[in-house]
């Protein structure tokens, strides 16, 4: 367009990105004390043959850590954040995948004290993925979004909320 500015458009990737980065920066300035930082998690293989070096690696987003319990979160920025088939909304089935993997591998001793969590960026879409669901093996997933077009002090509770979740399982 003609004027003064341009306005940059960044890619899905940036975005999706810039949203990781968002998350995790403001949990490093407002909840220093969980400890809030990404790292890659070790495959828990017992024994290996040529194996370990074609495995994929398991970078978490974030990790937030309060005592014993740990929370690990998969920021998810797309335009579409369910997979709508048949007339109903359904998480993504990679994105379950992902997460279940993070947790299951970095919960080695299968203590129930690491959940995960998918946090989708609200888009246009009017189902908003929210839930839970706790595995056998005490450890629980959630499916939340937030909601980045309301001012910062609503994103702020969005955002703190989240962290009731190393404190009490809802």
């Amino acid at each position: 367009e003609d004027g003064k500015y341009k306005l940059y458009t960044l890619s899905d990737d940036q975005m999706e990105r810039l949203y990781e980065k968002f998350v995790l920066s403001y949990y490093r300035r407002h909840h220093p004390e969980l400890n809030p930082r990404p790292i890659q998690i070790e495959w828990n293989i017992i024994e290996a043959e040529s194996t370990t070096d074609i495995l994929p690696k398991m970078q978490t987003d974030i990790m937030l850590s309060n005592g014993d319990r740990t929370l690990i979160i998969d920021t998810k920025y797309h335009r579409e954040s369910m997979n709508n088939r048949f007339e109903t909304n359904k998480i993504h089935i990679d994105h379950l995948r992902q997460i279940y993997t993070y947790v299951m591998e970095y919960d080695k001793e299968r203590t129930g004290l690491v959940d995960g969590m998918l946090l989708y960026a609200k888009t246009q879409e009017e189902f908003a993925p929210k839930g839970q669901m706790k595995k056998s093996t005490g450890n629980t997933l959630f499916f939340r979004t937030l909601d980045l077009n309301r001012n910062f002090e609503d994103i702020k509770k969005q955002l703190d909320g989240i962290i009731t979740n190393l404190y009490t399982k809802n």
